[in-house]
């Protein structure tokens, strides 16, 4: 019973861990977007406001109480959820290491600033973080039910 006890704490406070840097995450791009004037950079500035707009739908749903909203299906759209904020972080690491070897949509962006600091910090943290949310939990994904018909 101390077993399930401990692990579903470790669980929580890796999925609140997760969520708060997933947040991190987009507030930083927010920032880039509203103070560093990217909001002007063509297609660079469109991506990071959608990161920051994204960051907080994911961030809010792993801090919902879904259990009390739909139980039956919380677990999954935890997981979801979880899987969603680690693709968030790879992919903002993969575009910045893009931005600062080459060019990323024409932009290249070099030098670590105390912002890009930031955000390599709060995506390596979620990507940790939420790993480990799904490593502690083992939510159950839902299943497809029988083979696919293609008729």
């Amino acid at each position: 019973m101390q077993v399930n006890r401990s692990r579903t704490l470790f669980s929580q406070i890796a999925l609140v861990v997760g969520a708060l840097a997933v947040l991190a995450i987009g507030l930083d791009h927010l920032d880039e977007y509203a103070a560093n004037q990217f909001s002007t950079v063509p297609t660079i500035g469109t991506l990071f406001l959608l990161n920051f707009l994204a960051t907080t739908v994911v961030a809010s749903g792993l801090l919902l109480p879904l259990g009390r909203i739909a139980s039956r299906i919380a677990e999954p759209i935890r997981a979801i959820l979880a899987m969603s904020g680690i693709a968030i972080a790879v992919s903002s690491l993969g575009g910045l290491w893009i931005s600062e070897t080459s060019s990323l949509f024409g932009f290249s962006d070099h030098g670590y600033r105390p912002t890009i600091v930031g955000a390599i910090a709060a995506e390596v943290v979620a990507i940790i973080a939420l790993s480990a949310y799904l490593v502690i939990a083992k939510p159950r994904l839902p299943r497809l039910h029988g083979p696919v018909s293609h008729a």
